[in-house]
């Protein structure tokens, strides 16, 4: 009876498979420079002109390789305003990210950002976008604009943020960023060797 209830529990332990249930990573790969793997195609297009390094890094684990990118753009290159970007992109060997990645979503909403679905890249993505209004200097608004996208084993990360002063030109144009957001991040992950 010990026996039948170890089969019963722990089937594992049948067919010596000690990963059972570990998420797959869909045919996504590591690179060492996720900045340079990253075209950013369209946000090149809105924000030609970089500022500084970018900065990168990448982490290998038998349970868990991540991936890191962060840059600051501008329009013009005397632009006073920066934009920044992140991406990070997580592959997931043992633990499934699904409910980490559904929690995400609820501390966005929790935090006030407007949350919407963004159908059609992995298997389940949202762009959450905030405007954030400083307190101690009227008038100036914090913009951010991110993109989660889950596909098997692996998440994706893709952050936008700007600021802006009313009535010292226009804020930036909501759509379009998400736009930017969703078309690059696509690009990356098949880059990658993903199917998003």
């Amino acid at each position: 009876m010990v026996w039948a209830a170890t089969v019963l529990t722990v089937p594992s332990l049948i067919n010596g498979d000690s990963t059972a249930g570990s998420p797959s990573v869909a045919g996504y790969r590591v690179v060492d420079d996720l900045c340079t793997t990253a075209r950013l195609t369209t946000f090149s297009q809105l924000y030609p002109a970089p500022s500084g390094s970018p900065y990168h890094y990448t982490t290998r684990h038998r349970a868990l390789d991540e991936m890191y990118c962060s840059q600051y753009r501008k329009k013009v290159g005397g632009d006073q305003d920066l934009y920044t970007l992140y991406l990070q992109v997580q592959l997931h060997h043992e633990v499934d990210p699904r409910p980490e990645f559904d929690a995400q979503r609820d501390g966005l909403a929790q935090r006030r950002y407007l949350i919407s679905t963004a159908p059609g890249l992995g298997d389940a993505a949202y762009v959450g976008y905030l405007d954030d209004p400083d307190r101690s200097s009227p008038g100036r608004h914090y913009l951010t604009q991110v993109l989660y996208v889950r596909q098997g084993g692996m998440t994706c990360y893709t952050s936008w943020s700007a600021s802006y002063q009313d009535g010292r030109g226009t804020a930036p144009d909501r759509d379009q960023v998400r736009t930017a957001l969703v078309s690059d991040t696509r690009e990356l992950l098949r880059t990658l060797g993903g199917s998003a």
